[in-house]
């Protein structure tokens, strides 16, 4: 199966929720806002478009590391696989466009950031992220 990835660049419009699954795996969740800017040579003047709304969504090791590194507000950059979904109620289509991250950090133009490099557990070396293995993703439970 082909996968669509995507580098989202943007603000953390939500506060970071996490959650285990069932299996003990540990999910992060949070909205990322996107505010396309243009320059207007008219007026010599930059204008922000309306913003776009992704939800993101990050598992295991790169969940904790949300959790302890991300808050609202802040300046993200984002790489990851695009999943669009579509459904219908009370006969109106809706939309929902998720992003389940591959690598996460903050947007180093607009900021600086300090990086404390994780010590690796033997249960990571035997498994590659993502959120199941191969199954789909596994259901959270709240935190």
């Amino acid at each position: 199966m082909n996968d669509t990835y995507v580098t989202l660049i943007g603000n953390v419009a939500s506060e970071v929720r996490s959650a285990t699954t069932v299996a003990g795996v540990p999910m992060a969740r949070f909205r990322l806002a996107v505010s396309p800017r243009r320059f207007d040579r008219e007026t010599g003047q930059w204008s922000a478009r309306e913003p776009s709304f992704y939800s993101v969504v990050a598992w295991r090791r790169l969940a904790e590391h949300t959790l302890s590194s991300v808050e609202k507000g802040d300046p993200v950059v984002i790489a990851g696989r695009l999943s669009v979904r579509d459904w219908l109620r009370d006969e109106k289509w809706h939309t929902s466009v998720e992003v389940e991250a591959v690598s996460l950090g903050h947007d180093l133009s607009r900021g600086t950031s300090r990086f404390t490099r994780a010590t690796r557990r033997e249960s990571d070396a035997d498994h590659i992220p993502g959120p199941s293995d191969g199954s789909g993703s596994p259901e959270p439970r709240a935190a």
